[in-house]
């Protein structure tokens, strides 16, 4: 159902006690609905389990590269549509891993891939630089810098 404020709210996202609230349109529409909790499916539980073992490989990654990717990632924003959020560090780190891994089909599990197999396997995005330069990364001015390894 749609719905109206008072007092000048426009839209509000979000969920309060039973119904959730998506704004829409620019932050021109408000829609609510009641909350219903998602069923888990296969495909939730691989995605888990995947983002887990990434979420481990980044804390082992080298405080440069992470400085790096920072960097990228605000330089990055010129990528993004206006009206969009731009993604942070690790969501770029980890899209740059899932294009890796459909690129090589066959060559690393998301699931169970360490960070010694990204030192060995992964040479094509052991830097920004590299990872732009192979077609993991999006370019941006400047991209050539990020040298640091992974």
């Amino acid at each position: 159902m749609k719905v109206t404020f008072n007092y000048g709210i426009r839209t509000y996202s979000g969920t309060i006690d039973e119904i959730t609230f998506g704004s829409y349109r620019k932050d021109s529409v408000c829609i609510a609905r009641k909350y219903v909790i998602p069923r888990t499916t296969e495909n939730n539980t691989q995605m888990g389990n995947i983002l887990k073992n990434l979420a481990t490989v980044y804390a082992a990654v080298a405080s440069d590269y992470k400085e790096e990717l920072k960097m990228y990632a605000v330089k990055n924003e010129q990528n993004i549509p206006a009206g969009q959020l731009a993604p942070n560090t690790f969501a770029i780190w980890v899209k740059m891993m899932f294009r890796f891994s459909e690129l090589n089909v066959g060559h690393i599990d998301l699931s169970s891939v360490t960070y010694n197999d990204l030192q060995t396997v992964g040479e094509d995005i052991l830097s920004i630089s590299l990872a732009v330069q192979n077609g993991y990364l999006a370019y941006v001015p400047g991209s050539e810098t990020f040298t640091s390894n992974m």
